[in-house]
């Protein structure tokens, strides 16, 4: 049994680190394609490209994972199939729960190590990888002058040129827009015939030397006294001009990574569970405070009520309220009718201004509230999310292992099918989930779990059908079942 076990784990592992990478792969390049964008042109160090590959691979293993091993399971137990190696291990007695074992065992541990992951290691990916992109985009594009198109890499400057030299160190036909005044507009413009780029040792600034040249400088200063008459400008013309630019901002720098600890994705359980917490307890403070607000928008002649710490200092009695048996009826219409009319636009535009002020209240209360249970559902789906991936790790397992064994087809060819097509089926339904739990359509709970509560069942149903030697891809017995049922019914319909 143990040679069996062994066999089988064998047969299992190297399909299992196969897919597990090219899905990674896959996962990697579409994140890739997705920043594509932000990353082009900004001279990064390879360091930096590394760091950012190392942290979107681990960003993609909850998706990565449970693929490889729906596929894994295919591929193995199709191959056993295919080879008849699983039939001669049912002749031999061996029922196909017994030959799943040791692939379960390790299943479950692959789902522990998956739930260890996504609550330990997971969060400091997302952490690092939100941090280093954001640096990214904040990062000016590298110095690249392209010939008869303005470069606006530099602040405050916009230079033009013809052409350049093959090491691009010699510039032709320059022309340069100074904005350093915002309010000018184009007033400063140099042009020149020849230049050359320079940067110094510690490249913090650029050095642009000019070669027979002229710098237009337009008097904003000065107004037109007349409409036709023409704005006066200072002309410099210069053999050599040297110019050095700041470079400050253009070199990459990494932002703080605590501007971005507070989401949910960064935390782990513990965390999340107390910061939820925390987030209810300061959601009821925001109740609280909105009925005072409200009462005291209204009851303003409301009397005050002696404290009892108050009266215990200086010796107060406070008086009893009164009991009142009944209240009278008062007709309002007829009350506000005894007022004139100047009287009663004051009431009615005091009570106007008052609910006003009142409605405006209860939008910043609520609006406060909202706030916060956004922040409060976004940790509820993060807390659900740790224990999703290991429960989709054991789902996938056995959809793959028994429908691997019912088509009995190995390699990647229809396992590949199959498995990319429960996998889209997987993603549909977890992604619709997650997004209604987002817009608490449905709670937390239940939406990032729908598509484990919809898959399960097919697992439990192929695992039942495959053990019981079920043919359920198997046309002809559809057809026989069919032929059957209309059999019945032509019984029914003659009686």
């Amino acid at each position: 049994m143990k040679k069996l076990h062994t066999f089988i784990l064998k047969s299992y592992l190297g399909p299992l680190v196969m897919t597990f990478f090219i899905s990674l792969f896959i996962l990697v390049m579409q994140i890739l394609w997705r920043y594509v964008d932000d990353l082009v042109g900004k001279g990064l160090e390879v360091s930096v490209l590394v760091e950012l590959l190392f942290y979107a691979s681990l960003q993609v293993i909850p998706m990565a994972l449970p693929l490889a091993i729906l596929l894994a399971s295919l591929m193995s137990f199709g191959n056993l199939g295919e080879n008849y190696e699983l039939t001669a291990l049912k002749s031999a007695g061996i029922s196909l729960p017994r030959i799943m074992a040791p692939l379960i065992i390790f299943s479950i541990l692959v789902s522990v190590g998956a739930f260890i992951f996504s609550n330990n290691v997971l969060p400091v990916a997302n952490l690092k990888f939100t941090s280093l992109m954001w640096s990214v985009r904040q990062s000016r594009p590298e110095f690249d002058i392209k010939e008869k198109v303005f470069y606006d890499g530099l602040e405050n400057f916009s230079i033009k040129i013809d052409h350049k030299s093959k090491n691009g160190e010699m510039l032709y036909d320059i022309m340069i827009y100074d904005h350093r005044d915002e309010m000018a507009g184009n007033t400063n413009v140099t042009l020149a015939d020849s230049g050359r780029l320079q940067f110094t040792k510690d490249n913090a600034y650029l050095k642009l030397t000019l070669f027979n040249g002229v710098q237009y400088t337009e008097n904003v200063n000065n107004q037109r006294k007349k409409r036709n008459e023409k704005l006066q400008f200072r002309e410099d013309h210069f053999k050599r001009q040297t110019a050095m630019i700041s470079l400050q901002g253009m070199e990459f720098s990494r932002m703080d990574e605590g501007l971005f600890s507070s989401h949910g994705k960064m935390k782990n359980l513990q965390q999340i569970s107390h910061d939820t917490d925390s987030l209810i307890d300061l959601r009821a403070k925001h109740i609280e405070k909105l009925k005072p607000r409200i009462e005291n928008s209204y009851f303003v002649y409301k009397p005050r009520h002696k404290n009892r710490e108050t009266t215990l200092q200086t010796g107060e009695k406070e008086e009893p309220v009164k009991q009142i048996e009944s209240f009278k009826s008062v007709d309002i219409d007829s009350t506000f009718n005894e007022f004139n009319a100047e009287k009663k636009v004051m009431i009615l535009s005091s009570a106007l201004r008052r609910a006003r002020d009142t409605k405006t209240k209860i939008d910043d209360q609520m609006n406060s509230m909202n706030r916060v249970n956004y922040h409060i559902v976004r940790h509820k789906i993060e807390w659900h999310r740790k224990f999703t991936l290991s429960f989709a790790c054991l789902i996938f397992f056995f959809i793959g292992a028994p429908l691997g064994a019912i088509i009995r087809k190995g390699g990647l060819g229809m396992p590949v099918v199959i498995s990319v097509l429960f996998f889209i089926i997987y993603y549909i339904i977890d992604t619709f989930g997650l997004n209604v739990s987002k817009k608490e359509v449905w709670p937390p709970h239940f939406g990032i779990w729908l598509s484990s509560l919809v898959l399960f069942p097919v697992g439990v149903f192929l695992t039942y059908k495959a053990a019981t030697d079920a043919a359920i891809l198997n046309a002809d017995a559809y057809i026989i079942a069919f032929q059957k049922f209309f059999k019945r019914l032509k019984k029914k319909s003659k009686q």
